[in-house]
This record gives C-alpha cells, structure tokens and sequence, in this order.
C-alpha cells in the first residue's frame, strides 16, 4: 500500500511525503500507521476523524483533513491523505 499525505496553504501543496507499507497488516491498520508516519515528519499531532473525513476516505480512499482537525493552531488550510496504491 503506498499513501500520498499532502500540506496545502493557499491551494499550493507546500509539503509531501508517500508512505509504502508492505507489511501483513490490515488495511485500517496500514492507514493509521501512514497518518501517524506523515504526522511525525510533518511534526503535527494526529488530526481527529470527523465523520465526514471517515465517509469521504471509505468513499474515494481520500480525505482532507482541515484546520477543524487539529486541536493545536496549524499554518496550513489542509492536509490531503489519500490512499494511492493498493495491495
């Protein structure tokens, strides 16, 4: 599995990073390990789950997380989290 997590700030991406997990994890599994990677190297606690993020991630396999998110002040408009490569 190969994740994109993408910081944009004023419809510009200003940073990125893909996870690749090959491991025999499961899929949910697969994807909160991803955020909590691009968390660290963005250096941000994890974002909440709102129930539109859970809705558009079973949906497309993508979600933004936005400043609503995060508990702690953000310097971005929103993190993009999207699932680009399957098992």
């Amino acid at each position: 599995m190969r994740i994109w997590a993408k910081i944009f700030k004023d419809n510009h991406l200003i940073k990125d990073i893909t996870i690749e997990d090959y491991s025999k994890e499961t899929r949910t599994h697969k994807v909160f390990d991803a955020l909590e990677k691009a968390c660290l190297y963005f250096d941000l606690e994890k974002p909440i789950w709102l129930e539109s993020n859970v809705r558009d991630f079973k949906r497309n396999a993508k979600t933004r997380f936005t400043k609503d998110s995060f508990i702690e002040d953000v310097p971005f408009d929103y993190m993009e989290f999207h699932v680009i490569e399957e098992d």
